[in-house]
């Protein structure tokens, strides 16, 4: 039997990754295909120029093919921004068979019940995610099929976006021949792939920070119970540095990454800081050959002076998205920090100073294949995209042919003779 193929793009501020996996039997996405590239007209998540969209993914597309030998037809997306909102709502329906056993159909009935709330013209639904059912006044039930009941209820999550944001990265998605099999909202992506279970069970906050935005995503009791976007990311620290040094935000982004990158150097308490010798605190950059010919910057400088009132104003924000959310005192699991923004030095020290929680950085896990450059936190939500589309794939894949037929131009004489084709196929 010939594997599943699953592909997911993580379209994001900073960077835009595709993934291509092909399902095992031991339902493990194995990777044959991956390719980031630098992200191009989107700003904090949403699509500002179509055409620069457009140009930035062809080529992560073009290069993961290339790896895995051959092209895909249908991809599942991520989406952000701070368009992105949630609610959370509750329905309630009798029973319909006699017998008083409760079927799918009672269980569509009661989703599409609790589904029935006045969401303005201009936002549509991304995610409907049952919480737990109730029959009659049991709660904690996952699946109430073949239990005997009279009355039905649930507890739902609803993730809505902007209807014109969702359309434009679709555009930007289907002008290259790609169908959208789903689109996931990347902290909900990402809750797929880092979280543990007993994490998820017991309550935890995860907090995806990428380049441009940082999504939250608060799961109690195993389920997703609050989503939210903050529109500051990565990219504000590394602005940040850029005015702070008064260099280019290209090397700006050299100097925050081989400072995080340095495992000498952890986020050190002010009075250690300033018990070290001026040599001491001095980092040489002249390796990383900077056009402003900058030779040597004072760490503290770096970490206390410019990074560390960016990283406490994004904690305090989250700070204020969490208790927003009514769920504060249900997540004892704490913290867990992914995406590209969460390998940022002293980020760990600085949501524990501000949270006052437990707090990890979430790797992502469950995948084998080519998996090298990607197992680290700012691929979080790309490899989350996948176990999201494993667990929510419909089970008719496309054939060969309708995958060459999907990447085939509709138009001039070869997409004309395609169809003709196409249209003698069974």
């Amino acid at each position: 039997m010939r594997d599943k193929v699953l592909s997911g793009i993580d379209i994001g501020s900073s960077k835009i990754t595709t993934l291509i996996t092909a399902m095992k039997e031991d339902r493990l996405p194995h990777v044959i295909g991956v390719s980031t590239v630098e992200s191009k007209g989107i700003r904090k998540g949403q699509v500002v120029d179509i055409e620069e969209a457009i140009q930035a993914i062809s080529p992560s597309l073009e290069a993961a093919e290339r790896m895995a030998g051959s092209s895909i037809s249908n991809a599942f997306i991520t989406i952000g921004g701070s368009h992105i909102a949630s609610q959370n709502s509750h329905g309630i329906v009798a029973v319909a068979d006699p017998d008083k056993e409760i079927t799918a159909s009672d269980v569509s009935r009661v989703i599409d019940a609790a589904k029935a709330v006045s969401i303005p013209s201009t936002r549509q639904i991304i995610h409907v995610l049952p919480r737990g059912f109730i029959v009659d006044g049991q709660d904690g039930i996952a699946d109430p099929v073949g239990m005997t009941g009279v009355r039905l209820e649930v507890d739902l999550h609803l993730i809505t976006g902007s209807t014109t944001a969702i359309k434009n990265i679709e555009k930007c998605v289907q002008e290259l021949g790609v169908a959208i099999q789903g689109i996931v909202f990347g902290g909900f992506a990402s809750a797929f792939t880092v979280l543990s279970d007993t994490e998820k069970e017991l309550g935890v906050v995860l907090i995806d920070i990428g380049g441009g935005t940082t999504d939250i995503a608060i799961l109690v009791e195993g389920a997703l119970a609050y989503s939210s976007v903050i529109p500051i990311g990565a990219k504000n620290i590394t602005r940040d540095l850029a005015s702070g040094l008064r260099i280019s935000l290209e090397s700006a982004e050299k100097i925050k990454l081989s400072l995080s990158q340095q495992p000498a150097t952890p986020a050190l308490p002010v009075d250690e800081y300033k018990s070290k010798t001026k040599a001491e605190d001095e980092m040489d950059v002249s390796s990383l050959n900077l056009p402003e010919d900058l030779k040597k910057v004072s760490r503290k400088t770096l970490v206390e002076g410019i990074m560390k009132p960016r990283l406490n104003e994004i904690f305090t924000m989250v700070g204020m998205e969490i208790k927003k959310s009514g769920f504060g005192g249900m997540t004892p699991s704490g913290l867990v920090l992914t995406g590209g923004g969460a390998e940022t030095i002293g980020i760990v020290e600085a949501a524990r100073r501000n949270l006052a929680m437990p707090v990890r950085i979430g790797i992502p896990s469950n995948v084998t294949g080519l998996v090298d450059e990607i197992l680290s936190p700012g691929y979080a939500a790309s490899v989350g995209l996948i176990h999201y589309g494993a667990k929510h794939m419909p089970s008719n894949t496309p054939s060969v042919l309708g995958k060459i037929g999907a990447k085939m131009p509709g138009k001039g004489i070869l997409g004309k003779i395609f169809e003709t084709f196409k249209s003698f196929l069974p």
